[in-house]
């Protein structure tokens, strides 16, 4: 079983925490499905769920390269040099990144509304991004965009490969068929 999950904000990438902080039990999941790979408390949208060691492990293994690809909103306006920079991969602290594939869109107007709200500045202009890396290090979309000069505000993953959040709202889930 492959289960594609919506996870809103502020909600922990795990069924128990010993904080009492949100966790996934509280969407109604299938019992003994795991989490196939991770996504912060403070960034959203798609995580995938199985019941199956063998296809946990081969989604998690970067030799599966799927693109993983985010709606990131950034303080500040992202000039083609910053894009550039992300584009021919930046050096972070744990070693250089992969090339990602990064383009300025408008903010997406289907995109539901977070709570809590980003801190809206006067005085400070933001903007999104569309951007896509093939590895999973930790953090590493607000460390990329903070490298080039672009702190992020907002992070939401809309796709994993072929799976997307495409019709779920915040919450919600639906199975979808394993890769071949």
């Amino acid at each position: 079983m492959l289960i594609a999950l919506n996870k809103p904000y502020g909600v922990h990438s795990k069924f128990t925490d010993e904080q009492g902080r949100p966790t996934l039990a509280k969407f109604g999941l299938p019992p003994r499905v795991y989490v196939a790979g991770r996504l912060d408390h403070d960034s959203e949208g798609l995580l995938l769920l199985t019941d199956d060691g063998k296809l946990n492990q081969r989604l998690t293994d970067p030799r599966w390269k799927a693109a993983k690809t985010y709606l990131v909103q950034v303080e500040g306006t992202a000039r083609e040099d910053a894009l550039d920079r992300l584009r021919r991969g930046v050096v972070l602290k744990d070693g250089p990144t992969l090339p990602a594939e990064v383009r300025a869109i408008e903010p997406p107007a289907w995109l539901w509304p977070r709570n809590p709200p980003v801190r809206f500045r006067k005085t400070v202009p933001d903007c999104w991004l569309e951007l896509a890396i093939r590895e999973g290090r930790n953090r590493q979309v607000r460390r990329m965009t903070a490298s080039v000069g672009l702190p992020t505000l907002r992070l939401v993953r809309v796709a994993i490969g072929p799976y997307t959040i495409d019709g779920l709202a915040p919450g919600q889930w639906r199975e979808v068929e394993p890769p071949s």
